[in-house]
Order: C-alpha cells, then sequence, then structure tokens
C-alpha cells in the first residue's frame, strides 16, 4: 500500500469512527436521554459536529486526495478507486460551507427535534414554523454553497439520492398519481372490504415485544451485534455494521403497526449488518443512496412479509400470542386485513397503495417551500388540501396531519422522494428474485429465509458503494428503475384481495 494511500486510510478511518459517535449520540436522543437535557446535547452534537468538519476540511486530506487522484488512482483496486472517488466527493462537498453553517445546522437540528417533539404533543404548528423557516434558509444557504449550478431542492435531494433530481422525480410522481388515485377510489367504492374486527382490541405490550423480536431473529438480524428499543419515531440507527439498533413504538391498541414497523427496520439493519465492513471503516463500505437503503426495508416489509406466504407461516405464531383476539381468523382473513387499503392521516401506518401519495403531497410541499410558492405558515392547510385531493381524507389536527414527520425537523429536505424509489426498487428486486430462485414463496412459507438474505447480502449489501444506484439496479435486474412493475404488482394484488374486475 502506498504512502499517500495509507495517509487517507488513516484520515478517513477517523472520520468514520467520529462519525458513528455523532449517531450513537443521535441514537440516545431519541431513546434514552433525559428530557431535560436537550439544550446540553444540542451543544455537544454542535461541537462534535465542528470536529468532523474540521477533519473533512483538513487541506491535508485534500492534498492527499488529489495527488493519488493525479498519479496512483489507476495502480489501485476497485475498492480503493472508490474510496477515492467519495471521499473527494465528500471533501469537495464539506470545504464549499463554513464551520459556521455546519454548526448551526446541526445544533439547530438538535434543538428542532425537541421543539417539534412538543409541539406534536400540543399540537401547534405555530410553536414548530419558526424552526422550519430558519431551517429553509440555512438550507438554501447550503446548497448555494455546495452546488450553486442546481437548483436549490435539487441538491436537498443529491444529498439522498444523488443523481436525482426533479426533473427524474416528477413524471415519476404524475404518473403514480395518475394510476394510484383511480384504484384507491375504486377500492373506497366497492361493496367488499375485508374484515379487520379482529385486529382491533387489546394486545398485550410483552407479547408484541416478544413476537417482533423473534420475528426480527427469524429473518436474519443478529442481536448480537444489534439492539431493539423504545422511540417516538421508529428508525434504524448505530455506528457500524457490529452496533446497529432499530427502534419501534408500541400500542396495546395496534400490534400489526408495532410488529410491521419492526420487520421495516429489520429490513435496513439486515442491510447494515449486510455491509463489507472487511474492507475497512472506508467510504466503500457504505450503504449507498436513502432510495436503495429504504429498497431493503420495504422489500422485507412490503414484498415478504404482507405476502400470503408469510402469513401462512406465522399465522399460528401470532394467533397463539393473542389468542382472544384472532380466535375466528384466518390464515386467508389475516392476510387480506393487513393488505386492506384505507387512506389514513399517518405516513408511517399508510398501506402500500396510499403510501406513495403521502410522500408525493410532501414532495410537493418541499418543492413549493424551496422555490416559494408555498409560505410555512400555510403549511397546515395546504397539506389538509392535498390530503383531500389525493386520499380523500383531511386531519383533524396538525399534530395527526403536518407534525406528524420528525425529517423536517432535521432539516432532512429531499429525504422524503427516497421512499417511493425504495418501494419501486423493491419490488423490482423481488421479482427478479423470484425469476432466479423460483422456490422463493416455498422457502417463505417454511420459514426459511436465509436464501432471500444471501442473495441480498451478495447482490446489493456487499457491493457497498462499488456502483451508483443505477448501475446497482441494472446489475441485478437488467434494467433501469421501471415503475410499471410496481404499478403492476399493486393493481393485481388489491384487484385479487378486493376482487376488482377492471382498475
Amino acid at each position: 500500500m502506498n504512502q499517500h494511500y495509507q495517509n487517507l486510510v488513516q484520515k478517513l478511518e477517523e472520520i468514520t469512527h467520529l462519525s458513528g459517535v455523532m449517531s450513537t449520540l443521535g441514537w440516545d436522543q431519541e431513546v434514552m436521554m433525559p428530557a431535560g437535557a436537550g439544550e446540553a446535547r444540542a451543544k455537544q452534537i454542535a461541537a462534535l459536529a465542528g470536529v468532523i468538519h474540521e477533519r473533512m476540511t483538513d487541506p491535508a486530506l485534500g492534498e492527499c486526495l488529489n495527488e493519488l487522484k493525479e498519479k496512483d488512482f489507476d495502480a489501485l483496486s476497485e475498492p480503493e478507486r472508490c474510496n477515492i472517488r467519495e471521499a473527494l466527493h465528500s471533501y469537495e462537498l464539506e470545504t464549499k460551507v463554513s464551520k459556521r453553517l455546519v454548526q448551526e445546522l446541526a445544533e439547530l437540528s438538535s434543538r428542532g427535534h425537541g421543539i417539534w417533539v412538543m409541539a406534536r404533543q400540543e399540537n401547534k404548528f405555530s410553536d414548530f414554523a419558526p424552526v422550519l423557516k430558519r431551517f429553509l434558509e440555512l438550507k438554501q444557504e447550503w446548497a448555494q454553497c455546495v452546488s450553486p449550478e442546481l437548483k436549490p431542492y435539487d441538491a436537498n435531494i443529491d444529498l439522498f439520492e444523488r443523481g436525482t433530481t426533479m426533473d427524474m422525480i416528477t413524471p415519476i410522481f404524475e404518473r403514480l398519481k395518475q394510476e394510484l388515485i383511480p384504484l384507491i377510489a375504486a377500492i373506497r367504492a366497492h361493496s367488499y372490504q375485508p374484515n379487520t374486527a379482529f385486529l382491533q382490541g387489546r394486545f398485550a405490550l410483552d407479547k408484541q415485544e416478544a413476537l417482533a423480536r423473534k420475528i426480527s431473529r427469524d429473518i436474519g438480524f443478529n442481536f448480537e451485534q444489534g439492539r431493539m428499543d423504545v422511540s417516538v419515531h421508529p428508525f434504524c440507527g448505530g455506528s457500524h455494521p457490529t452496533d446497529v439498533r432499530i427502534t419501534t413504538r408500541y400500542k396495546d391498541s395496534n400490534f400489526v403497526e408495532s410488529l410491521y414497523a419492526v420487520i421495516h427496520e429489520t429490513g435496513h439493519a439486515l442491510y447494515e449488518q449486510g455491509r463489507p465492513h472487511e474492507l475497512g471503516d472506508l467510504p466503500a463500505s457504505e450503504s449507498l443512496t436513502m432510495g436503495i437503503h429504504e429498497s431493503q426495508s420495504l422489500f422485507w416489509e412490503r414484498m415478504i412479509a404482507q405476502s400470503k406466504p408469510f402469513c401462512s407461516h406465522y399465522f399460528d405464531t401470532i394467533r397463539a400470542a393473542f389468542p382472544d383476539n384472532l380466535k375466528s381468523a384466518t390464515v386467508d382473513s389475516f392476510y387480506r386485513a393487513i393488505n386492506t387499503c384505507k387512506p389514513d392521516f399517518i405516513r408511517v401506518e399508510a398501506d402500500e397503495v396510499t403510501y406513495p401519495l403521502h410522500i408525493i403531497l410532501r414532495y410537493e410541499i418541499e418543492k413549493g417551500l424551496f422555490d416559494g410558492s408555498m409560505q410555512v405558515d400555510d403549511l397546515p392547510h395546504i397539506w389538509n388540501e392535498l390530503m383531500l385531493k389525493y386520499l380523500g381524507i383531511q386531519p383533524p389536527t396538525d399534530a395527526l396531519g403536518v407534525l406528524q414527520d420528525s425529517h423536517w425537523s432535521g432539516g432532512a429536505f429531499g429525504y422524503f422522494p427516497s421512499y417511493t424509489l425504495g418501494a419501486m426498487y423493491a419490488c423490482q428486486f423481488y421479482k427478479t428474485l423470484l425469476s432466479e430462485q423460483p422456490d422463493t414463496e416455498k422457502h417463505i412459507s417454511e420459514g426459511n429465509f436465509t436464501p432471500i438474505k444471501q442473495w441480498l447480502n451478495e447482490k446489493i449489501h456487499r457491493q457497498g458503494r462499488l456502483y451508483t444506484p443505477q448501475e446497482l439496479v441494472r446489475r441485478v435486474t437488467g434494467e433501469a428503475l421501471n415503475p410499471d412493475h410496481f404499478i403492476g404488482h399493486l393493481k393485481q394484488k388489491y384487484s385479487e384481495i378486493y376482487g376488482l374486475t377492471s382498475v
């Protein structure tokens, strides 16, 4: 290994380790931190963000990268070249942003989360609005610094879905609206609606937790290198493939929400645990974009866990956990009940047909905020209007509407599109898996998830950042992202469940 590359590895691994500490602080803030520690934690996070920024903008790092790129690049291995490309991209981004802006964003993110939690609890959007306004100012400034050639919102999207722009997303989302709004209307108007009464009632929290842990372990989550906890908003975090942390939230009136949240976050966790960390704590071993990450969670949640074979395998286990509630249910009635399509206010509780419209609503609002066609103070009204237009319902409170998501409290604009891009990737990946492993549904019905996990490990997880999302999807499926697979899947599945003759 040449000296320049050895120096680069040392610098990059230090940055990765510091970022791991930051991730652990973020996890602690949402799971264990005392409520009164918010201000102190905001200052700690801001200080650490400043240190990481200094490491990432160290002129010595830039000199090392330029030296490698100009003189030694072609002689290096593919993972080594990937490390240089990714590190150079990050270096160029970070050196364009002042330490002051980095620290202000980090501190506002930490403080904003606490303000959002209280505003949501008290149903007072006006308390959160100043945070949102300041974030928009800072993110506009950030976008102008890092990518002045891009529209500000495109620069923010690029942070989560590199190479993806509004020009690419908008036509796909318009197509989804065109196809899904009539499908949802047809389902709502149909005389047959699956019985979901047995999913109502009281479900012991300890039984819910035990069931969630069992299924998470069954599909491959390694609890020796991970843990499961409770938070306001389910998420997957942690600092390393050997330290992956997932959370959910439990309600005694609904076991399906927490169970499928755990399965969703386990999909994220399997990606993290499956990364090629033998390549070192370096960019080449990191996960790809948020859309690819979301494809892994939705692969397990939607394509696997909401399938008939999965329900068939786990039905007796679930009924044994809640015998009084599910005594009259059957495998078929359970499958139909967990796959009902019914517009609801909360994104994370939405079914797979209505979910994309929740995302499109947020995408259109973010576009409007960045181009100035929408104002922060008008968001509750705009939100409710779009919910009525797309899903036919209006939230009775802001807590069930514009205040429901945590993303804006951390300044994560441009993140939401990744969810629906991920749903489309997941469907396309699953179709490819079925063609390569025709016994997949049989394996699921037997509770044998190892072949599926190994396929994902090989095809996606262990590829790290060696390829762009577009290259990876082509390598795995043989074609570019194709929304036809997703639309076809939804129409076929829900026509069968509801007995629709034409959609």
